[in-house]
């Protein structure tokens, strides 16, 4: 059972300050696409509820932090009022709905650009993990056990084709079952031809039965290749993109039944992951604060009243008709938006609770 304390001294505030920097990042999108467009900006909050400390700057926004500092908001002038009938130019709601969709997307879109210069950092400073092509293990009476791969051997190329990384390996057993490959391998210095057949496996996946190759092999671990500025820009830009279609593709699963719930993890099991990563170095820290701005983005781009991509999903419905929904549409479908966002949370809490153990366990 996790000790309450530690998970409130040693979790609780790394937690904070990482929160607090990727919601600064979504809201500071918001912030600058409205000034951008001419939306007077009453209040820049990091937290909710009372007021802990502030300033004003000359333009009159109030920048603040609360006391609850779970999330933040940009407060607009009008936001409140039916657009069109804002009562000054400077209001949200007087403008054009292709600007209010902007400044919408805008927080978002900000969370991206943060994991993408994030990761471009890493990559250029040091370096972008990959596991190179080393053996690691060898599995008894595998295909590679057979053909006398060892421990610690090189693999340079399949069938003349140059191999860089493990995942290049994978690549071309997958796709080569009961086909014999030749395998140039570089062990102590020399250089051995070595012929590898992958046997065949049936792997069952979402899209049905799939038919693969393995030779029985695992790779020796992660190594880093530092990246020249403009691949780390490219391969930062490649990894969002990866990481977005991996939750998307995860929670498309959840939502047929192929996966299981229990990933989703709630403010809990996130405090957790920060207190244990924010003792490993700044690195890991980076790196879990552009995944943590990535799925913040990406979760707020879903269609739910409430969320960003709600607002998004009104708009484009205003633009297609001509004028916006009634307000008494609206107020049904904000409320159908919050009643979904807080059984998410209370469900994710729930398999924070579980897999925290944070109330014990029967188990002996």
């Amino acid at each position: 059972m996790i000790d309450l304390v530690q998970l409130v001294v040693g979790y609780f505030v790394p937690f904070l300050l990482i929160l607090s920097v990727v919601v600064f990042v979504h809201e500071f999108g918001h912030f600058w696409v409205a000034r951008r467009n001419g939306v007077r900006v009453e209040v820049f909050s990091i937290g909710f509820g009372p007021e802990l400390f502030g300033w004003t700057d000359r333009r009159g926004t109030r920048w603040k932090f609360a006391l609850v500092p779970l999330g933040g908001y940009v407060k607009m002038l009008g936001e409140e009022e039916t657009p069109g009938a804002a009562r000054t130019p400077d209001a949200f709601p007087a403008k054009r709905v292709g600007q209010r969709m902007a400044i919408v997307a805008a927080g978002p879109l900000a969370n991206f650009l943060f994991a993408v210069l994030v990761f471009a950092l890493l990559f250029l400073v040091y370096g972008k993990p990959y596991a190179p092509p080393v053996v690691g293990d060898v599995m008894p009476d595998s295909p590679a056990a057979a053909a006398g791969l060892l421990p610690g051997d090189r693999i340079l190329a399949v069938n003349g084709e140059t191999v860089d990384s493990f995942e290049d390996l994978q690549r071309i057993v997958r796709d080569a079952p009961g086909t014999p490959l030749v395998f140039t391998v570089r062990r102590d210095g020399r250089t051995l031809e070595l012929t590898v057949v992958p046997e065949l496996r049936e792997v069952e996946t979402p899209a049905g039965t799939v038919r693969i190759g393995l030779v029985g092999v695992t790779s020796r671990g992660l190594e880093y290749r530092r990246l020249g500025p403009g691949s780390a820009l490219v391969e930062a830009v490649a990894e969002t993109g990866r990481m977005i279609a991996g939750t998307l593709q995860a929670v498309g699963q959840m939502i047929v039944g192929t996966r299981g719930t229990e990933e989703l993890g709630g403010p809990l099991r996130i405090a957790q992951m920060s207190g244990e990563i924010a003792r490993q170095g700044l690195v890991p820290v980076l790196w879990f604060a552009a995944i943590l701005s990535l799925n913040l983005g990406l979760i707020n781009l879903f269609p739910i009243p409430m969320l960003d991509g709600g607002h998004l999903l009104l708009y484009t419905i205003e633009a297609a008709r001509g004028r916006p929904l009634s307000e008494r549409s609206q107020e049904i479908l904000f409320r159908i938006g919050l009643a979904m966002v807080v059984t998410l949370m209370l469900f994710a809490t729930w398999n924070d609770l579980r897999q925290l153990e944070l109330f014990g366990s029967d188990s002996g």
